[in-house]
């Protein structure tokens, strides 16, 4: 397999997709409306291929197939919202699964079960 051109396919693939997603992406430029200053949360996965394979040929050296490609997902989960010095989280993302509605619930649980066991004991 001819290393340069499958290193070509990767270096395209890999540039299309810095260009599609960098740190900005993540986490947004700040907007500010009156008082309170935003700031966007996303969450971004993405995911490549590349394949390629030299053809025997008895007239021609070196011939070469190959492609490559890449998907990029963006979500908005939450924004960050500042004022007077003050920071919250404000989630903005509803498709929540049960497992993530069980770790969200897992800290209040805990203590109703340590105030039932611990009434037994008593």
């Amino acid at each position: 397999m001819s290393e340069n051109s499958i290193k070509g396919i990767m270096d395209v693939t890999m540039d299309k997709l810095r260009a599609m997603v960098d740190a900005k992406t993540i986490i947004g430029d700040p907007i500010v409306v009156g008082d309170v200053t935003l700031i966007p949360v996303s969450k971004v996965s993405f995911g490549m291929a590349t394949g390629g394979s030299d053809f025997p040929s008895k007239t021609q050296s070196g011939l070469f197939g190959g492609g490559g490609g890449a998907g990029v997902t963006i979500v908005p989960v939450a924004f960050i919202a500042v004022k007077d010095g003050d920071v919250r989280m404000m989630p903005v993302y509803n498709d929540v699964t049960g497992v993530d509605r069980a770790i969200a619930m897992a800290p209040e649980v805990l203590d109703k079960a340590k105030a039932l066991f611990g009434k037994k004991k008593s």
